[in-house]
């Protein structure tokens, strides 16, 4: 089984196995003790503090180890908000930050705060010009992502602390995709990342808050990890994140110019194998080892257990595949294809005799999946009866919508339009990708009984 996901999770790195079996002998005890037991743990977790940071490039009493990533978010940014609660409650955050970011976004927001969400281009990317408008005089706190976790689309981190800064607001930076492959540059101001995306086990994140930034812990406070995150350490699976962020970090320069090539191999080759393909995300500015690209006409959900059973393990921000039925939130604020999304994140170590596998099990397996679902083999024909035609797709769910327009656009004549009613969210931007990746013209979306109507022009 080939696992290509690995930026949901990337699998145990082997020396954080090795760390994990033996800080479990040696680590179990409090290091909050004077005994000798307790001050064999404390040097163990202090070892890994000091790993950690060294990796992070921050201060060891800056770094505070937490029960997962988005703990570290969470607490990272009710921490700063109230820290700094004297110049206000605004937040900013990037319209594409993980779920953990907007989660914490939505709660302030709920509590009364002002949020603002900066928007992207069709590459996934922040502007620092918006960022930059963004500010105001109340705001207490900007966070931004190093790398997008779904399309890997790397972000001007370094360029928007220095406008941060020069406002003198914090930076809380994501850095959960990216840390493995380097430190994150810039003057930010606090920092997150979560363990099992390096090779370390999961339930072990890292907040790292720079000296002089103010904050304030939220809830009850403890006296282990400065006050930032209550309860007793987990020694061992902190000892094994520390050193498996080393390890791969050994070995990042080497494995990212690899990857990198490989991932660059599918970016050009998927294209050219399977047609009514948008491959998304920045082509240069990018994570080494993810690429994610969408197909017309395709059930992501049926996809993904097409490739499954080929013996691959892929990802998915479709609406297809998500229990809401709605795009993903970083495909829709992108406005890209968002119907049989697939997102390959390639471990450490994958083969290349693997990649060309997929590259050859893929066109038959999307293939495999529109002929079940009855899509148009071909473009739309040319010629065409009637001025405007209405399909009525309500209530049939991604991507019959397009699939249904695709199949009558041959039937009106340039200049003519078809309306698609539907009430399934992603045809919002399902449409609009289709009339891009075709040529046509997308005129806007109307009002309609149930749903809404998405009216398409014909120009060619």
């Amino acid at each position: 089984m080939a696992y290509f996901d690995a930026a949901s999770s990337a699998p145990l790195h082997p020396v954080a196995r090795q760390a994990l079996l033996a800080a479990l002998d040696e680590g179990w005890a409090d290091p909050a003790r004077l005994y000798r037991e307790g001050r064999r743990a404390r040097l163990l977790l202090d070892a890994a503090r000091e790993a950690a940071a060294e990796a992070v490039g921050c201060r060891a009493d800056e770094l505070t180890f937490t029960s997962s990533g988005t703990r570290a978010v969470h607490s990272g940014i009710a921490g700063a908000l109230a820290g700094r609660r004297r110049v206000g409650r605004h937040l900013i955050v990037s319209a594409v930050e993980h779920s953990s970011v907007l989660h914490s976004a939505e709660a302030h927001e709920a509590d009364g705060g002002p949020v603002t969400r900066v928007p992207v281009d069709r590459r996934g990317r922040v502007a620092v010009g918006a960022y930059e408008a963004a500010l105001r005089e109340d705001t207490a706190l900007a966070c931004l992502q190093s790398a997008n976790h779904e399309v890997g689309t790397e972000q001007p981190v370094a360029e928007v602390a220095a406008v941060c800064r020069a406002a003198g607001v914090p930076l809380l930076v994501d850095a959960a995709q990216s840390l493995a492959w380097g430190p994150v540059g810039g003057d930010w101001s606090l920092l997150t990342a979560s363990a099992h995306k390096w090779g370390g086990p999961p339930g072990t994140g890292l907040l790292v808050v720079r000296k002089g930034v103010r904050f304030a812990p939220r809830g009850p406070v403890d006296e282990r990890e400065s006050g930032r995150a209550a309860g007793f350490e987990n020694i061992p699976a902190i000892v094994a994140a520390a050193a498996a962020l080393r390890a791969v970090r050994a070995e990042a320069a080497e494995e990212a110019v690899r990857l990198r090539e490989l991932t660059e191999r599918i970016r050009a080759r998927v294209p050219r194998l399977v047609p009514e393909v948008e491959v998304v995300g920045d082509p240069a500015r990018r994570l080494p080892g993810l690429v994610t690209f969408s197909c017309l006409y395709v059930d992501g959900e049926t996809l993904l257990h097409e490739l499954d059973r080929e013996g691959f393990s892929v990802s998915s921000g479709s609406s297809c595949t998500s229990s809401t039925l709605t795009p993903s939130h970083v495909l829709r604020a992108m406005g890209v294809l968002s119907e049989g999304n697939v997102r390959v994140s390639l471990p450490p170590g994958t083969p290349e005799e693997e990649v060309e596998r997929f590259l050859a099990v893929l066109p038959g397996a999307v293939a495999a999946v529109r002929e079940k679902l009855g899509a148009p083999a071909g473009a739309a024909p040319a010629g065409g009866r009637e001025d405007a035609l209405v399909v009525d797709a309500l209530g049939r769910r991604c991507p019959i919508p397009v699939i249904e327009l695709a199949k009558v656009f041959g039937d009106v004549p340039v200049g003519g339009t078809v309306r698609v009613l539907s009430d399934d969210e992603a045809a919002r931007l399902d449409v609009p990708a289709w009339c891009e990746m075709r040529g046509q013209e997308y005129v806007g979306e109307e009002p309609a009984d149930v749903g809404s109507a998405y009216v398409v022009r014909r120009v060619s």
